[in-house]
């Protein structure tokens, strides 16, 4: 693993050769984990299983799951190379705990740049766009730095703008005018509507296209959801949607079709599991868990996400053939259970997004009973002939719950959700003891 060919045309092969190349690359990861990590060789050990216990994809249900627990506890037993070779520190977000530190090599950040590069390439990006990157490359997280490293790749130019200022985006706009932009959806929502509030029609910014990371801006048939019609109909460019982490170090991104994020086969395996570790069946729901390919310095296997999505794979009408990824449902500790309902909280945003009047929100959620939440709804509203109870009903007739809804002014909602070091805003409070019983 101390070298490897990318294989651009791949996703386009057929399953069967999909398949077989990917049986490969596992087999060769599987050993490598025996050889290098000593957090997998315990495991591998109490499990009974060896560095040639692998020989096809399905019997990667044979092999332990790794959860974000034990990646916290158990960091450093995750590396695989010397101090000497890494080049690199990636912190997660922390969005589910404390940030953990994955340690790359010179050929983690090679295989960074070009799990991008085959993402912006499907989305039509090329050598003659400018690209505004309104993520953060700072504060050592992957996301700015991975596109940057992508796009480079392409020989696009680039605009490394950060998401930490509005005005400076707005400056960067107006002033190199970019033909694509990535970001986070609700962040470029506040930049166009920022703009317009200068005089300035984002639409004709001549931005084809935006690249939207962190939040879903498709619901589950694929059609734009109302955040996502928002931008669209903001900008005037076309929309894709994009699904990431940094422990998985690999993006699921959608093509011109836009059906869904294409897996990447030499880059990653996916599996779609039910609560008890078990695969479900196609079209179904369960939690995405991964294992990220080619990989040297801290190499995972079976890494439990906790996002709850749907695996599409028929072929797609781009050519490719390699899985897609549908839009993710939820966190799976977020799950909400309401006289007798349970519902992500992303479809309570979906039902606030479709009011023009709101223009911020927040959802807190406490343990109520067995079984039973209580969910409160805060929104930020201008519009004083909204009331609470038109705010509620519209979430009712979207989810068939109607949670207690609070009406505060915009800008004292973003300040609970705006958090300083987050690339995102965070809308969803948890004070539940046990959120996942």
């Amino acid at each position: 693993m101390n070298s490897f060919k990318f294989n651009y045309d791949l996703e386009f092969a057929s399953p069967e050769v999909i398949s077989e190349h990917q049986s490969e690359l596992l087999a060769e990861h599987i050993r490598y984990l025996h050889d290098h990590s000593y957090f997998y060789r315990q495991k591998f050990r109490q499990a009974g299983l060896g560095r040639d216990s692998f020989f096809r994809l399905d019997e990667l249900g044979h092999f332990p799951l790794t959860s974000k627990a034990e990646l916290g506890e158990y960091t450093n037993d995750f590396l695989c190379v010397s101090q000497s070779e890494i080049v690199d520190f990636c912190l997660t977000s922390g969005t589910t705990g404390r940030p953990v530190a994955l340690m790359q090599t010179r050929s983690d950040l090679e295989r960074l740049g070009y799990n991008e590069e085959l993402s912006f390439d499907s989305t039509g990006i090329n050598s003659n766009d400018r690209v505004l990157i309104a993520a953060a490359i700072d504060r050592c997280f992957m996301a700015g730095l991975a596109y940057f490293l992508g796009l480079i790749r392409i020989g696009a130019a680039v605009i490394r703008a950060g998401s930490s200022s509005l005005p400076v985006l707005q400056d960067l706009v107006q002033t190199y005018e970019p033909t694509a932009v990535v970001g986070v959806p609700t962040l470029m929502l506040d930049l166009g509507r920022r703009l317009e509030k200068a005089g300035v029609n984002p639409a004709r910014m001549g931005v084809r296209r935006l690249v939207c990371i962190g939040e879903p801006v498709r619901e589950q048939n694929f059609s734009l959801s109302p955040l996502g019609q928002k931008l669209e109909d903001l900008w005037g460019g076309h929309l894709f949607g994009t699904y990431a982490s940094t422990e998985m170090a690999t993006t699921f991104c959608e093509c011109g079709e836009h059906r869904g994020g294409h897996l990447h086969p030499d880059l990653i395996i996916t599996e779609i599991l039910d609560d008890q570790g078990l695969p479900v069946k196609p079209g179904n729901p369960g939690e995405v868990v991964v294992t990220p390919l080619r990989i040297k310095g801290m190499p995972l296997l079976r890494f439990r996400t906790g996002d709850i999505a749907i695996m599409h794979y028929e072929p797609c009408l781009c050519g490719r053939n390699s899985p897609r990824l549908g839009p993710v449902l939820g966190r799976k500790s977020q799950l909400l259970k309401m006289k007798g309902t349970t519902i992500f909280p992303n479809t309570i945003f979906s039902a606030l997004d479709e009011l023009p009047q709101v223009e911020s929100y927040y959802l807190e959620v406490r343990s109520r009973f067995a079984l039973s939440d209580e969910i409160r709804v805060v929104a930020g509203v201008r519009d004083r002939d909204l009331s609470p109870l038109m705010v509620a009903e519209s979430i009712a007739s979207r989810t068939r719950i109607k949670p207690e809804v609070v009406l505060k002014d915009p800008e004292t909602v973003r300040n609970k959700t705006v958090v300083q070091g987050r690339r995102k805003p965070v809308v969803f409070f948890d004070y539940r003891v046990n959120p996942d019983e």
